[in-house]
């Protein structure tokens, strides 16, 4: 059987005496940058209604509603018991400990009081963010590689990896799964979706085909993923991460149908 040794990444990219640059950080302000980047060039492109200030004006909002929503959405979903034990360890967002489940919640929440003080169109906005984010997405999961988490379950397919600290077995690297899944697929797909009249025309679809979108490949790299809370459900096994998932999907498929009837 064919092993692929983990390579040896430093989780620290670069270390100046007590200054650390972690790849976990570096993935952030790159997601951040690139899909500011995209978003202005989706605005300037389709939508030239949405004025780059208002991008502009709400890198800090993102960078704050992800961060905050990601933080705590991990605590609430995954390990509640061991922060209240460990409360200092909330504010150590370096070692990894990110909801996307969470971002994405406290995102929207940073998204929604913008564009009610600013009077933007919401949906409009949300279809831009929503599109830019695939690339902090992927960006994030390639750190979670990088960092040796999230990593799979046990395979013996050619490319499995064997990890430290998860054993002497090779893995599914599930970690670029999802990178490639929700970030350059879904990227593509809603790249495309901006070029079809009749999606971009009814604001929200886009947003929805995101959430869809993200909901179905998240739910199906979980089958190869190691989980790490497992539910039973009517004599079936379903993840945590399964459980976030279904009502992205369904939220996702509700908002198309709905945008599509109402325009």
């Amino acid at each position: 059987m064919l092993v692929l040794p983990f390579p040896n990444f430093d989780p620290v990219l670069v270390q100046m005496g007590p200054l650390k640059i972690h790849w976990y950080g570096l993935a952030y302000a790159a997601g951040i940058v690139l899909g500011w980047k995209y978003a202005l060039y989706l605005a300037k492109r389709y939508v030239p209604t949405i004025l780059p200030q208002y991008l502009d004006g709400f890198v800090t909002w993102i960078v704050v509603g992800i961060v905050v929503g990601g933080r705590f959405g991990h605590i609430l979903f995954y390990d509640l018991s061991h922060y209240i034990s460990h409360p200092v360890e909330i504010l150590m967002t370096w070692k990894g400990g990110m909801s996307f489940h969470g971002g994405l919640a406290g995102a929207v929440i940073a998204a929604f009081i913008y564009c009610r003080r600013l009077r933007i169109p919401l949906f409009v906005f949300g279809d831009i963010l929503t599109s830019a984010c695939t690339i902090g997405l992927g960006l994030g999961r390639i750190t979670n590689f990088i960092n040796a988490e999230l990593y799979g379950i046990t395979t013996d397919l050619p490319w499995g990896v064997v990890f430290p600290n998860a054993g002497a077995m090779p893995r599914h690297p599930s970690q670029l799964y999802e990178a490639f899944g929700e970030g350059a697929l879904l990227w593509i797909v809603l790249h495309q979706a901006w070029k079809i009249p009749g999606l971009r025309s009814q604001p929200g679809r886009i947003t929805g085909l995101f959430f869809m979108g993200y909901g179905i490949v998240r739910f199906l790299v979980e089958y190869v993923r190691e989980p790490e809370i497992i539910y039973a459900v009517a004599g079936c096994a379903i993840t945590q991460g399964q459980v976030l998932s279904l009502p992205l999907i369904a939220l996702g498929a509700w908002w198309l149908r709905r945008q599509a009837k109402k325009n």
